[in-house]
This record gives C-alpha cells, structure tokens and sequence, in this order.
C-alpha cells in the first residue's frame, strides 16, 4: 500500500494496555543476523506460494537497474512549413503515436527529440514546428527552435504536401537548408497511393534532387526513405553531446504558466523551449541535458496539466498522455508551484500523479522574488494544510525567469535520488520491524491481532517492502509503519511502498 489512504493515522500513544497484546522486551543485545534467523523461523508452518519462496533467500531477491551506456547517437531532424505531417511522419517512424498529432497547423511547438530505430541501428529523431518567414510573436519561436534543429543535427528531412506542391515557404526553407552541409531529403508526403506519385515529381523545382513519395498517415515508402538516410547517416554523432553516464532523469511537472520552460531554459544556459505568457505553450516532452553546480542532468520539460485527463480535448488532452508517459520514463519529478498564487486542486492532482508512479519528488516553489510578506503567511499556511501527505519531499524556494537559488535544486534532486535508491538488508529491516512490533504491537482487532512474521525490501526505486502477516494490517499502522521507517532511515523525497502477504497456517495431515 502507498502513503494516500485517508483511513486516520495510528496513534501509538492512544493505545490501552486492553487493546494490545504486549510483546516481549526488544533485546538489544541479540544480532540482526540472530533475528532474521529468528524472523524467517516465523513462517514455518504456513502455507507459501512459489513466488514467496523466492523472496525469502539467504537476502531475498532485490531486483536493481543498470545506467544507461554512454554514447552519442546520430541525430536527424524534420522539418517543413505547418501542417504538412512532420508529426505524422515521427509517429510512422517510431512505430506509436508519441508526438501529439491534429489537424490544425502549428501543434508542435518546441524541437523534440525522440529515440529511434531502423533495421538494428539507433538513431535520434527530432520533430520540428513549422518553420514560416517573417513569423512574430510564438510563431517567430517556433521558427528559431526549428533552425536550431537543423544545425545540431546530422541529416534533414524537409516535409513537403505533395498535394500543394512548392510553395514560396518551402522555397525559403530550401534557401535556409543550402546553408547547412548536411545531407537533405526532400521527403514528398501524403502519397497515399501509386496514382498520386506524379504529382511528386513537382518539388524536383525546389533542386534538392529526387523527392522520396511517402504517406506518413499510411506508412507507404517509409522504408524506403529510411533505408537511404541510414545509408548516408554517420555511425556516430558529429553534433550531439554523448550521454555523460547516463544522467539522471528529471521530470519538470506543474499547471500551465508556472515557469516550467523558464525553468528548463535558464538550466540550459539557452533559449531551448518556447517560453511565451499564453499558457500551455508547451505540448510535448522536451529532453534536454543541463549542467547545475557541475552535475549534469537530463532535463525534460513537460505540458502544463490543465484538468482531469477524461475532460480535455484535442492537442491538450494528449500532451496531457505524453506528460504522463514522461513521467514514468523519469527517475525523480520537480513539481513547481507558482507561489503568486494559491495551491489549487489542480497543484495537488499533480503530486498525487507522481506518486501514484512512485517516482522520487522534489517540490519547487516558484516566482520566489514577486513574493511578499502577506502572501508568504498564507503560503506557509497553504502548504502545512495541502502538502502534508508529502512532508517528506525537499523543498526549493527559486525564480526559474532570473536563475535565483537554481544550484539548490542540485542537493534537493540528489537526496531524493539518493533516498530513490536505497536498499535496506534484509538483516536490518528485520530487526527495525521486531523492535517496533514489540514496542507498539497492532491493536486487535475483533479479539485477534495480526502479526507480523517476516519483512524484505523486494525493490527500490521506489522502496518497495513486503511484509509476510497472520492478518490485515489497518492503513493507519502500515502509516505508523512507513512513518518510523523515515525516522529510522530517511527516506527523504522518495515514497514508500509497503506491500503486504496474508499468510495462513499450514493444514495437519
């Protein structure tokens, strides 16, 4: 069970001599290797499954995660004027539906990179918005992020509508490409079938050689067209940066317009993501690695959470799926709060997303420099009342717009992880729960008092446990349970999870 059960806590101090079975004295002297002999001896006699078994070795099964290789994958970018399936045509290539796809133009905002495949060989994948000239306001962002794209990548995929033909943006687009040495392939879309490849042969008037027909919608000459950028794509990047050991996956979560690109941004050192006052300018997961106070990170910005996910509609309600999938590819969130304002039902269903994935969390509290004293009583107040439930996590008072206080989001992250990840042995934790079930046994319970046999911490990220009982344990002291664990062993930014196998006594023959 998680830490969310609204049961009340349980109150050790408010227990009667009557309502317990009281325990023998905690023996100090007795080793952790003499109690866990002692402990596992406890399930004799009961009824065990197969997968109980082997839970219960020498030190139980712990099951761990390897980091990632460090390498530096050739990158390719897509790119084309709005609406003519850049997106589309991501999607065909990974094989899902991961970058967000309507039928409007300009739904793609930020240059996203995604991990990709072909025949054996890996490649990084970066889908563009739609490059137009003399663009203003968000548009003019969306066309600098697409000509990033095209100078640290190491082949161009320009995407024309075959059903439009040319058109003087796409001639524009041929003019910026020229400029580059790298290798480009004018990509014909929405050639859905044989009878419509003629209308292709038009774009040989852009002079960036044969136009390769395809339909991203359908997947026709796809293959094809792959085969030939692999064909001419280096084995290694001459642009990206190499996975420096694998850094650790930080998810930026938050509702719109809390400073989440700001953020992402001033990390960066450079204008990564479009930042722009209209909220939800951000509609897919943007990757980025940062260094902070010398540590480097992989970044990943996500899309505001408007409102329950069953409520949205269109471009908002995937990017709102994608956030979620972000999340889960994450090791630690960053849920940021825009303390101008009061902590809304919305700021708390984000928290309770990350820990229903059982991520570490790390709770930043922004626009700290437009605070002022009224506010902050209230904030205080807010955040005793509505964050309780997640006392536990770091907190980080900083402005994502002016970098003030950034490098403490370093130690924050850390100690999250560093709690992410930790293992208990076996040993210990039985004799951390010997000690406590002696001290404060479980309250009966209809003239019955459910014990505790044995424990093991199965997995960590997050801590996961697992307690052998004769009963029911009642939220309240699993709570008590989890609450003593933190006390014992910190657990500061990670949740924990406490699993319980009700266990009865073996049938006489």
């Amino acid at each position: 069970m998680s830490e969310q059960d609204n049961e009340p806590e349980f109150d050790a101090s408010a227990i009667g001599d009557e309502e317990i079975i009281t325990g023998e004295g905690f023996d100090p002297t007795v080793t952790d290797d003499e109690r866990l002999r002692a402990m596992r001896s406890n399930l004799d006699g009961f009824e065990l499954e197969d997968d109980d078994l082997q839970l219960l070795g020498a030190d139980g099964e712990f099951l761990g995660f390897a980091e990632p290789e460090a390498e530096a994958l050739p990158v390719v970018a897509i790119v084309g004027r709005p609406n003519v399936g850049k997106s589309a045509l991501v999607n065909r290539i990974l094989g899902r539906r991961e970058a967000v796809v309507e039928d409007v133009p300009g739904v793609t905002r930020d240059r996203v990179s995604y991990p990709a495949e072909w025949t054996g060989r890996r490649f990084t994948l970066v889908d563009t918005g739609g490059w137009e000239p003399d663009a203003r306001g968000i548009d003019a962002s969306v066309a600098a992020q697409a000509e990033v794209a095209i100078e640290l990548c190491d082949a161009v995929l320009f995407v024309v509508d075959s059903r439009v033909g040319p058109t003087a943006t796409d001639e524009r687009v041929v003019q910026l490409l020229r400029r580059t040495n790298k290798p480009v392939f004018l990509v014909a879309n929405k050639v859905d079938d044989a009878v419509q490849e003629p209308e292709a042969a038009a774009l040989w008037s852009l002079g960036l050689g044969e136009p390769y027909p395809v339909s991203a919608l359908h997947g026709r000459g796809v293959a094809d067209l792959l085969d030939a950028v692999l064909r001419k794509l280096p084995k290694e990047s001459a642009v990206a940066k190499p996975q420096l050991g694998g850094p650790r996956r930080v998810a930026i979560l938050g509702r719109p317009n809390v400073g989440k690109s700001s953020l992402l941004n001033k990390a960066a050192g450079e204008e990564r993501v479009v930042v722009n006052d209209l909220a939800g300018t951000t509609r897919d997961p943007v990757d980025e690695q940062v260094e902070i106070a010398g540590r480097v990170w992989t970044f990943v910005d996500t899309a505001g959470i408007r409102r329950r996910v069953h409520l949205q509609k269109g471009a908002d309600f995937y990017a709102s799926l994608r956030t979620a999938a972000a999340l889960e590819k994450a090791e630690v969130a960053v849920v940021l709060f825009d303390v101008t304002q009061e902590i809304s039902d919305q700021d708390l269903r984000i928290v309770d997303l990350v820990l229903e994935s059982g991520r570490a969390l790390v709770l930043a509290f922004n626009k700290w420099d437009l605070l002022d004293d009224d506010r902050r009583r209230y904030l205080e107040r807010e955040i005793e009342q509505d964050l309780a439930h997640v006392a536990w996590a770091p907190r980080v008072n900083m402005s994502a717009r002016t970098g003030r206080h950034l490098e403490k989001l370093v130690p924050a992250l850390e100690t999250a992880l560093d709690s992410w990840d930790t293992r208990i042995p076996t040993a210990k934790f039985n004799a951390f729960v010997a000690e406590l079930v002696q001290e404060y046994p479980h309250p009966l319970r209809g003239g019955k008092q459910p014990r505790i046999l044995f424990g093991t911490q199965v997995q960590n990220r997050p801590p996961t446990f697992v307690l052998f009982t004769t009963g029911f344990l009642d939220p309240g002291y699993r709570r008590f349970i989890q609450r003593r664990l933190r006390e014992r062993y910190g657990f500061e930014g990670s949740p924990i999870v406490l699993n319980m196998r009700i266990r009865e006594k073996r049938q006489r023959r």
